[in-house]
């Protein structure tokens, strides 16, 4: 009986009709729409920033040094996405670890914000941040391994849940670890800042937007050019001819991941720097925001997860000032819907045939 009822439902009129409209939207009509939204949308700043353009630019400053945190969570959940197709929910949780992991590592340093900024300042950074990317490339490649792995062939359902489940897993550990308060971060960097006009640009800001800029611009260079990350692009084509050709798939996975975590970590050690706290449950709005990202950009295209990550910082930081921060939640994540109906390739991204 049921069985029938599926049938019938499946074949009925309504059904069909929605199955065209959603093809429709998501081919030529929906991108002329998406466009157009898009147009109307940049119609609306600009009228904001002709009545009060000193605040404008201040929120768009921002707003790029949010987007340049979120593009560092994006390039990972981008990069697993295109060599298994895997969402991994757990990419967030791994971001908030890193921030987690530099707290310790400051404290066997004896570093203390109070001390000023100055050469042992620089290298205590250097040190942790090394650090920190090593221990979390190390816990996601073990994570890999040990959960993704054994359900690489299973139907897509299983590692989908497998994911979500690592994500409450680590932030349990993480509660455990250091309880369900906020935790005070160093504030290690300098509070020095310029004016340019009526708009102020920290030293933050820029730190947060160069290290972000060197670290994509790294990958890219590497994904493009090293051998292993040629390797990563062929087992994104074709897992199967990659493996016939050679190369060791899961080697070049387990590099995929470790590359993920050391973005990830690197970008909790920044977020921390920057707000000066963290919570165990950082990563859960974090990871979703950056996740946005690297569907808005494309995702699977590293170049379109930054582009993602940067345009989400500043539609979020417009609508923290113009709308109210309480909506912008629903603003983002809107957005998304509007991005999966309209254009579900992204930006950047391309239809590719099923693997």
């Amino acid at each position: 009986m049921a069985e029938g009822s599926t049938a019938a439902v499946s074949d009925s009129p309504l059904v069909g009709v929605l199955r065209q409209a959603r093809a429709a939207l998501a081919g030529d009509v929906g991108g002329t729409l998406f466009t157009g939204l898009g147009l109307l949308g940049v119609l609306v700043l600009i009228k904001l920033a002709i009545d009060n353009p000193d605040q404008f630019f201040q929120i768009l400053l921002y707003g790029v040094t949010d987007g340049a945190l979120y593009a560092l969570v994006a390039l990972g959940y981008t990069m697993v996405y295109g060599i298994i197709e895997l969402i991994n929910f757990a990419h967030g949780d791994i971001f908030t670890l890193g921030s987690f992991v530099a707290l310790p590592i400051f404290g066997l340093m004896g570093v203390d914000e109070g001390q000023g900024f100055g050469f042992n300042i620089v290298i205590a950074l250097l040190i942790t941040y090394v650090a920190v990317m090593v221990i979390n490339g190390a816990v996601n490649v073990t994570i890999e391994r040990i959960a993704y792995r054994p359900l690489r062939n299973a139907p897509r359902l299983a590692p989908l849940i497998t994911a979500i489940g690592m994500s409450f897993v680590i932030e349990g550990l993480m509660y455990i670890w250091r309880g369900p308060v906020t935790l005070h971060f160093p504030d290690l960097l300098p509070e020095t800042s310029w004016d340019l006009g009526a708009i102020r640009i920290g030293l933050k800001d820029v730190f947060v937007m160069v290290l972000s800029i060197l670290l994509v611009t790294a990958l890219t260079l590497f994904v493009n050019r090293s051998k292993l990350g040629k390797a990563m692009r062929a087992t994104a084509q074709d897992r199967d001819a990659a493996q016939l050709m050679g190369i060791d798939i899961n080697r070049t996975i387990s590099a995929t991941f470790f590359i993920g975590a050391i973005l990830a970590g690197a970008g909790g050690v920044t977020w921390g720097l920057y707000f000066n706290n963290v919570r165990f449950d950082l990563g859960f709005n974090a990871g979703l925001i950056a996740f946005t990202a690297a569907v808005l950009g494309g995702i699977g295209n590293i170049q379109g997860a930054a582009l993602g990550g940067l345009l989400i910082g500043i539609i979020a930081a417009y609508s923290d000032a113009y709308i109210s921060p309480l909506w912008t939640p629903v603003v983002v994540f809107g957005l998304l819907i509007m991005i999966l109906v309209f254009r579900p390739t992204g930006l950047l991204g391309m239809r590719v045939p099923e693997k």
